[in-house]
């Protein structure tokens, strides 16, 4: 019988990388909810201006120009997107880039809900991007920033043209405030706060650039819109939806917690401090995996990876020989022992991608406790292949 390896020394801190809900800022306790406004209407003058604080701070954390309107609106991303595509789509032909679990959903809504007539799908398999240069820029497009279910992230904007005349409609849950958005080229970006700042989920928001609110005004799709997914009002913009309005009832808790979040973010010196945490979390793991002959990032180009959802493959050529459900068999039993362990929860890989892991590395994660993590994948893995009875290497 193989003996087990020895169990690391150190432990992480804190064991959540989850992916969302991702982990709470450092620090956090329940008592930053005290000062939530319970009992009292959304819709009153202080529901309002707490609805209206979390959307300047938003404003400011992530650096979104004064030209864009930021608001808060139900169903988190996936509301904030449906919403999107539902009121915006349909007088242009449209181009879906599809390469992760999320964004091939948007391609099905595209295709299949809304059947739109003239639509291209530019997919690509996990760990890659679509090509880029098929994007036209005569289309709408709709993308994801970051795969947050394949690790896989635009390098940048320079695939989108300055000139289009399409709109740009990006799904950027994982990359706002760990990733550097060009706001010049988003026309419509949507994200939802129990991502990267780790905070409570059910609420979206949705950031819209001028062109996107022309759109608005000058367009009535031709299908029924629900009330969740109205952005106008008599052909023109339900402005107070950006001035702390919200078109169904909001947890004024969660809204606390996201405030809290947000002046901690600013505290640390905002965008930048919060992308410089993220990208030391992910050096973290990339100077393991360089020097771990089991493992390799599912994102294939460097230049391509996630600092937030980093994801995992195992190529140890053991595993690889297997069949793809023991490959996913051995991909579980790791994530089985780390949570057993106590180390790390929820970092299995998705369950639509390639077997692996997957370890958030937003900036709500110190890089202390990506670091002690690391000896504990390499036990993890060694006891797994020894529960499998693979063959030494």
């Amino acid at each position: 019988m193989t003996t087990p390896p020895p169990r690391p020394a150190t432990r992480p801190a804190r064991a959540e990388f989850s992916s969302g809900p991702c982990a709470k800022r450092p620090g956090w306790t329940p008592g930053v909810l005290d000062t939530a406004l319970l009992g009292r209407s959304h819709r009153s003058k202080p529901g309002k201006a707490r609805l209206k604080a979390a959307i300047d701070l938003t404003r400011e954390v992530l650096q979104v120009p004064d030209s864009h309107l930021i608001g808060i609106v139900p169903a988190s991303d996936t509301g904030a997107v449906e919403m999107a595509m539902w009121s915006m789509l349909g007088p242009r032909p449209v181009q879906v880039l599809a390469f992760e679990s999320f964004s091939k959903d948007w391609a099905t809504d595209a295709v299949k809900q809304l059947k739109l007539a003239d639509c291209e799908v530019l997919d690509a398999p996990y760990g890659r991007l679509p090509d880029l240069s098929r994007v036209r820029a005569d289309a709408d497009l709709v993308f994801a920033w970051n795969g947050t279910t394949s690790g896989v992230r635009v390098p940048s904007a320079d695939f989108v043209a300055a000139d289009r005349t399409g709109l740009t409609l990006c799904d950027a849950t994982s990359a706002c405030f760990a990733q550097r958005l060009d706001w010049s080229k988003l026309d419509v970006a949507t994200f939802s706060w129990q991502k990267v700042l780790g905070g409570e989920a059910a609420h979206g928001v949705l950031i819209l650039g001028p062109r996107a609110v022309e759109r608005l005004e000058s367009y009535t799709p031709p299908w029924p819109l629900p009330k969740i997914f109205r952005l106008t009002k008599g052909g023109k913009l339900n402005a107070e939806i950006f001035e702390g309005s919200t078109i169904n009832t909001p947890s004024m808790l969660c809204v606390e917690d996201y405030l809290d979040a947000l002046r901690w973010a600013a505290g640390l010196g905002g965008l930048d401090a919060l992308i410089a945490r993220a990208e030391a979390n992910l050096a973290a793991v990339a100077a393991w995996a360089a020097r771990t002959p089991w493992v390799e990032f599912l994102a294939e180009d460097p230049a391509t990876r996630s600092n937030t959802s980093v994801c995992l493959k195992v190529v140890d050529p053991r595993v690889t020989a297997l069949a793809p459900a023991a490959q996913a068999d051995l991909a579980q039993r790791i994530a089985a022992l780390l949570e057993t362990e106590g180390v790390a929860f929820d970092i299995g890989g998705y369950r639509d991608a390639p077997p692996g892991l997957r370890i958030w590395c937003g900036a709500t994660v110190e890089t202390s406790d990506v670091e002690a993590l690391l000896p504990w994948l390499d036990w993890a893995f060694a006891s797994a292949a020894g529960e499998l009875r693979l063959a030494a290497a």
